[in-house]
């Protein structure tokens, strides 16, 4: 019986790698060309204090998503005001004039949804996705959260204290110390450079202050409604111009356009025994206002932003030396940097840099094969499309148009872009904005083991 089971099992072992062998010398079919996007009829309107409203009837679930946009963030924050506008995002997630947090949170659930309120460098979003017959319900408790928040003085010190430990658990993390100090060098004393609070920062923060933050920065003038999904477009907007039309119009949206920096010089930050070095390496680029911008993302794309990206590929999946890198084009309000991401096993830091900068100074000598470009750009243009085809997707990408003040024509025909972007427009555009010998590098390794490494590369300031 044994020999029975042996003699099966050696049989179907000889199928299953002669399948294998014809599935290996097969050549997989080519993937189709991804198709332009098509953005859906949407509806815009103005109410007389200034708030706009956009709808966009979008699928066939019974959802409606609502986001609400208000143009204040870390970016109105002043030099001692860091995470002030974070800490007001936290206070107005505890209830309204009329509901507290917990009856907020159970007339969301009512809806078949949660409400969520994030707040980032340029912008505040609360938002909510429920089912359609209660969109015009949810416009209006969003809208009651973000016109009447209750701010309770109750809740500040425990904001502040969970505060304060989130902020000694990041300034422990490679990555964050290592963001910070390249912002810092970036941006200087603008609040994009402003990564981190200090403790004692966080702790001098009061009710008071949180309720003043508010006043001066919410206000009809600066948000934006949008609403995907399905849903009666004449009771959406009902609902949007009852719920918002008595709201004070408030100041109009600030615009402190930075004036970033960047130069050749070594950062390091020394971290006794550390198996890696984490690797910040970048400068100032265009930002999506620019017409060179999907030239831009192509092109980062193909150095190192992408799984397949050549320097992925180098010092991943050929040395060794990282398991994720990443490259990315990070942008906010008329604002961008190229910033090239690894944590490098230590005894690696000097030939990683070396592989970086090679991938670097490669693609701007030599254009890249049509074959090569075209699989990023049917990547670059099929995750776009993906991305897209939802109701949040949606929501983002004109939140992303009304920030930067881009026409609909970005999304329409941003496919189209991407695969007009020739080789030499790639070489060109690293020549142009990759500049490798204007890079600030912010290293944070030992410092005993890596010194020697990096010097070559670079003034190396602690």
């Amino acid at each position: 019986m044994q020999n029975r089971v042996i003699l099966v099992f050696f049989c179907l072992s000889l199928v299953l790698s002669g399948t294998s062998a014809l599935a290996q010398k097969e050549t997989p079919p080519e993937g189709g060309e991804p198709k332009d996007f098509t953005l859906p009829q949407k509806q815009s309107f103005v109410l007389n204090n200034g708030l706009k409203a956009t709808l966009v009837p979008y699928g066939v679930l019974p959802k409606v998503y609502v986001r609400i946009i208000v143009r204040v963030g870390n970016v109105n924050e002043a030099a001692d005001e860091v995470w002030l506008a974070d800490l007001t995002g936290d206070l107005m997630k505890e209830g309204t004039q009329s509901l507290g947090a917990e009856e907020v949170a159970q007339q969301a659930a009512a809806m078949g949804g949660e409400v969520n309120i994030s707040v980032g460098q340029d912008r505040t979003n609360i938002s909510g996705d429920v089912l359609s017959e209660s969109g015009p319900d949810l416009v209006k408790l969003l809208g009651n959260i973000i016109q009447n928040p209750l701010l309770p003085e109750s809740e500040v010190e425990r904001l502040k204290t969970d505060m304060v430990r989130q902020l000694s658990i990041e300034k422990t993390q490679p990555q964050s110390i290592a963001l910070e100090k390249f912002r810092k060098v970036l941006y200087a004393d603008h609040p994009y450079g402003r990564v981190f609070p200090t403790e004692e920062m966080l702790k001098k923060y009061t009710h008071d202050r949180v309720a003043a933050f508010y006043k001066a920065n919410f206000g009809a003038a600066r948000t934006q409604v949008f609403i995907s999904g399905r849903f009666d477009a004449r009771k959406m907007e009902s609902a949007v111009r009852q719920t918002f039309r008595d709201w004070d119009a408030g100041p109009e949206a600030i615009t402190k356009t930075p004036s970033p920096k960047s130069e050749r010089v070594i950062y390091l930050i020394d971290r006794p025994g550390a198996a890696q070095s984490t690797l910040y390496i970048g400068l100032p680029v265009i930002d999506p206002s620019h017409e060179d911008y999907v030239s831009l993302q192509v092109t980062n794309s193909l150095l190192g932003g992408s799984f397949t990206s050549r320097i992925t590929s180098n010092i991943r999946e050929d040395k060794g030396y990282t398991y994720s890198p990443y490259s990315q084009v990070s942008s906010r309000y008329r604002d961008a940097y190229w910033l090239q991401v690894a944590d490098v096993t230590t005894g690696v830091t000097g030939p990683s840099l070396r592989e970086i900068f090679y991938e670097i100074d490669r693609l701007q000598d030599e254009p890249p094969s049509a074959a090569e470009l075209n699989g990023i750009q049917n990547y670059l243009a099929g995750t776009f499309v993906l991305r897209n085809s939802s109701r949040t997707g949606i929501v983002g990408q004109l939140a992303f148009l009304d920030l930067h003040g881009l026409d609909d024509s970005y999304l329409t025909e941003y496919v189209k872009n991407v695969h007009a972007v020739t080789p030499a427009e790639v070489r060109e555009t690293g020549r142009k904005y990759i500049r490798d010998d204007e890079m600030t590098i912010v290293i944070a390794g030992d410092k005993e083991k890596i010194y020697r490494q990096i010097s070559n590369y670079g003034r190396v300031v602690e």
